[in-house]
């Protein structure tokens, strides 16, 4: 008996407990899982794991390849194996500037950024952290489903769109008709809240007017006359309503049968064909065909024709259109009422044809008021087109012939963010120094595999990012970034700089400057006059072989990233003194790729160094106290270390060289070179 009463209590408790879980919102209830992860993922133990436990959404982390810097075909063949390692991170594609900006397969986006990299996946870029989120797809209740073009959940097939229409709502893509769902729902909660407020309303009238109900009603028994929970009125109210709903939807599809047997003959296109019937005086996409060339398509609010084969612009008339996609194919020439159909566009991307400046009208933009995306990659312009729209936020024009950049080419663009210009032939000779001075908004420019062999001249007071990568610049004066106090990131990479010819106040009293990219060009030290407030320096394939002592001294808050790579240093070519203060704030230290006979002086005594590359170099031996300091008993912060492809003897090392490492297995050692 008492164990039966023990039974029944500890029941009681834990239909308790989990009632009380239950009544946790679901929204709720993944802050609380993503709160207890975040706490044990900045464990000591745990400090190298970016991956967050948040349900449906994953962090992407960066393998150990080289992120800034795009490689020839052989360099990259060698960094091929960086990836198999498993565990190993690294903050190439994270740019360590103050606005978070993620780089992303060379693109980089900007704080906040939402793109999606593929079907059903959706990322966001959060203060330089890339999440994504997968779309959650409803089961379908039917025997055979499609995933229709452009979608990514599974639908029921022709054969099966007879079915009852109670389950409609189950076998729409979610990207089609999410927010008129949304919408929907939230009228039809607010209806119910109407109700259980009249509800309560009538639960609160006066015992007299309560007994005066009671009296019309003849012959109801106890049970009769108690009141229904709330829970059970509000669970009937659902019930009629799904049935009243129901019914409804089954008269509006039978109408749209109606519709549909009447208009055969001309097979429209419609815009709206998954869109549910609303009964509410909700706005919903407007109701209408629209005739479409073949090889293009409709989705919300969107025609793509990518790789149609169009040789002219189809002429549209569809003023809810916002974005118009016609990359890929022959088109050669844009007309003045090109347009005139579509006026409320907001991207238009017109990359990889054949347009010629001399086939674009003067007014083939003029009506576009609302446009803030204009692509137009991989065309035979020879100028950039005039009378753009003054909305434009982002303007692509790479991989064209432009000639030249005058002074009134940019006029009116004053709201521009984004201005890529890359692979054309673009120099200091060709761009006038006033080009970008209507920019006033400009914070990222892309002048790269141009024929630039200074810093362009006049660059806006707001640019932060500037990428003049493949050009033939030598020389960095003083007065490049005179006007340019904002600026964030210099991307220099396959240019013809050497360390002489950068300006000693050519940039070290920047107060922003966080991040420079000075690789592949011909620099054989370590560059004197860094900016006070750089954070991450790229310097791979250069011919550097010295590292002079205290050129790092100067930086606050301290250089965090600093990347060495296929150089030719050596032994002699950096001293204690060398990484002078980066001592405290170093935190990945990239060696690898040199001549080096042994472990550089000074690592033990990197406080902050979690990541650090000797591969491939000529090391031979290992000393105990060059890696872990053996006056001190802490555990050290490196977390990755690879010694793998000197010429080390794996088994003459002693047992306590690594002891300051907590783990073991962050160590790579093999395999080794044999001489």
């Amino acid at each position: 008996m008492k164990f039966a009463v023990l039974f029944c209590f500890l029941l009681i408790i834990f239909q308790t407990d989990f009632g009380q879980n239950e009544e946790i919102p679901r929204k709720q209830r993944r802050k609380i899982h993503h709160r207890r992860l975040r706490k044990s993922s900045t464990s000591p133990k745990h400090r190298s794991n970016r991956q967050l436990g948040i349900p449906q959404t994953t962090i992407l982390t960066p393998v150990a390849r080289f992120p800034i810097v795009n490689f020839d075909y052989s360099m990259e063949e060698k960094f091929e194996s960086f990836s198999s390692f498993p565990g190993v991170e690294s903050s190439y594609n994270v740019l360590p500037g103050k606005k978070g900006h993620c780089l992303v397969k060379g693109i980089t986006m900007y704080n906040k950024a939402v793109w999606s990299p593929e079907p059903c996946t959706t990322c966001l870029c959060s203060d330089g952290r890339v999440l994504c989120d997968e779309t959650m797809c409803h089961p379908q209740r039917c025997p055979q489903t499609v995933i229709p073009e452009g979608g990514c959940c599974p639908v029921c097939s022709a054969t099966e769109q007879r079915e009852p229409t109670n389950l409609l709502h189950k076998q729409l893509p979610p990207h089609q008709v999410g927010m008129d769902q949304i919408l929907r729902k939230e009228a039809l909660l607010s209806e119910e809240d109407e109700e259980m407020k009249e509800d309560t309303e009538q639960k609160r009238q006066t015992p007299g007017s309560r007994n005066q109900g009671q009296l019309h009603s003849k012959g109801d028994s106890r049970g009769d006359r108690k009141q229904k929970p709330e829970e059970e009125r509000r669970l009937a109210h659902q019930q009629q309503r799904q049935g009243r709903e129901e019914e409804e939807e089954e008269e509006e599809v039978e109408g749209e049968e109606g519709e549909e047997d009447e208009e055969d003959e001309e097979d429209p296109v419609r815009g709206d064909m998954f869109r549910m019937p609303s009964r509410s005086p909700l706005p919903a996409p407007p109701r209408g065909t629209l005739r479409l060339p073949s090889g293009c398509s409709l989705s919300y609010r969107t025609i793509s024709c990518i790789n149609a084969m169009l040789t002219q612009i189809p002429p549209l008339t569809a003023p809810q259109i916002k974005n118009l996609e016609l990359s890929g194919n022959s088109i050669a020439s844009i007309p003045d009422e090109a347009f005139n159909g579509l006026p409320n566009l907001e991207r238009l991307d017109l990359s990889k044809n054949n347009i010629t400046s001399s086939g674009i009208g003067s007014k083939a933009f003029k009506l576009l008021k609302k446009l803030m995306r204009l692509n137009m990659d991989g065309n035979n312009l020879v100028q950039i087109p005039s009378e753009l729209p003054s909305t434009l936020e982002e303007l692509k024009i790479n991989e064209n012939n432009l000639q030249a950049i005058d002074e009134e080419s940019l006029s009116d663009l004053n709201h521009l963010v984004t201005l890529e210009l890359e692979a054309n032939n673009l120099s200091e000779a060709n761009v006038n120094p006033l080009a970008f001075k209507p920019l006033k908004s400009l914070s990222y420019l892309r002048l790269g595999k141009n024929k630039f062999r200074i810093i362009p001249q006049g660059l806006p007071a707001s640019i932060e990012e500037l990428y003049l990568e493949n050009n033939q610049i030598e020389e960095i004066t003083e007065i490049c970034f005179n006007h340019t106090r904002k600026i964030n990131v210099i991307v220099l990479r396959y240019n013809k700089i050497e360390e002489n010819r950068i300006a000693p106040l050519a940039w070290i009293n920047q107060e922003n400057l966080e991040s420079i990219d000075l690789s592949y060009n011909k620099l054989y030290h370590v560059p004197s006059y860094l900016p006070k407030s750089l954070l991450h320096l790229v310097l791979l394939g250069n011919q550097i072989e010295r590292i002079p002592g205290y050129v790092f001294g100067h930086m606050e808050p301290g250089l965090e990233y600093l990347y060495l790579s296929f150089n030719k240093l050596d032994d002699d070519g950096m001293d204690r003194v060398s990484f002078y203060g980066a001592y405290h704030s170093l935190r990945e230290l990239f060696l690898d790729y040199n001549n080096l006979k042994s472990i550089p002086p000074g690592i033990q005594e990197m406080q902050a160094l979690y990541f650090l590359r000797l591969n491939n170099n000529k090391i031979r031996n290992i000393l105990p106290e060059q890696i872990c300091n053996a006056e001190e008993d802490d555990d050290s912060n490196l977390e990755h270390l690879h010694l793998e492809n000197n010429y080390i003897k794996i088994r003459e090392i002693p047992s306590y060289t690594f002891s300051c490492i907590r783990s073991y297995s962050s160590i790579v050692l093999k395999p080794q070179n044999i001489k």
